[in-house]
């Protein structure tokens, strides 16, 4: 424990942010296993923050192993204490990490059986981290395919919806990142423009059903194009296609903009199964 004790004081991260803090008694808050102490908090006003912090670290690796598949669908969790002897966190801690992975149809509780893992078919994949963390676990090649198909189902009809209904606004932005794509001189300002397009397409369609989708697969998608973008002989080798995307929803040709659209993403299917 005093190892461990030295080992948290070298970080004091609080101290850093706010010298206040060092007026403070420290302890430890978490260690996990094979990772040493997670943090540190000063017993007093700051150890609210802190283990909030900690109950978002403990949802995330109980996430973790569940879309990854060591607690399996149907399973039943450790019971509370082992959790808490797992992570090294508090019950207070560890309850509120649970009752995250609650809200996004991970998990549930049952009187006199404990907390079960809930079949596949339940989980929210369409939740900003659900969908994040289930994108770090799951193999690479199977989860790029499966946002293609979602991307091939949406964009080139969104693509055809902006081009029918986008307003000066909507329209100014696709410009814009259209603009950047143009003008990008490496992968990072390639990929920032090439998500915002995407992302603006979505906007310019004028469906507030679909524009929420953009937030929702905005870093899976980015890290599909950065993936794209390195795979092809030079980083902007689909401008054309993109360019061509742009010129159907500014001439308001739907069809176009649909088909533009379609052939973009047929580019990137290549790429992702090459």
């Amino acid at each position: 424990m005093r190892s461990q004790l030295n080992a948290s004081r070298a970080c004091q991260p609080a101290t850093a942010l706010n010298p206040e803090v060092g007026k403070w008694r420290y302890r430890i808050i978490a260690v996990v296993p094979g990772s040493g102490p997670i943090s540190i908090a000063p017993r007093g006003r700051w150890e609210k923050a802190i283990q909030h912090d900690l109950h978002g670290r403990v949802a995330h690796l109980l996430a973790t192993a569940i879309l990854r598949g060591d607690y399996a669908p149907d399973s039943i969790l450790p019971r509370e204490a082992e959790l808490m002897d797992t992570f090294g966190v508090s019950r207070t801690v560890l309850r509120e990490a649970l009752r995250t992975l609650t809200s996004k149809g991970l998990i549930e509780s049952r009187p006199r059986v404990g907390t079960r893992v809930r079949p596949k078919h339940a989980w929210n994949l369409l939740d900003v981290d659900v969908l994040d963390w289930y994108s770090r676990v799951a193999e690479p090649m199977a989860f790029a395919l499966k946002l293609q198909e979602m991307r091939e189902m949406i964009e080139p009809y969104a693509a055809g919806l902006a081009a029918a209904s986008h307003t000066d606004d909507t329209f100014n932005a696709l410009a814009a990142a259209h603009a950047s794509m143009v003008g990008a001189r490496n992968v990072d300002e390639w990929v920032r423009a090439d998500l915002q397009f995407h992302l603006s397409v979505l906007t310019a369609c004028s469906n507030e059903l679909l524009i929420p989708l953009g937030t929702l697969i905005e870093r899976t998608l980015e890290a599909q194009l950065r993936l794209n973008a390195k795979r092809a002989d030079v980083f902007n080798a689909s401008l054309a296609e993109h360019t061509a995307v742009f010129e159907a929803i500014r001439d308001r040709d739907a069809t176009a903009a649909r088909d533009a659209m379609a052939g973009l993403l047929g580019v990137t299917r290549g790429r992702i199964e090459a």
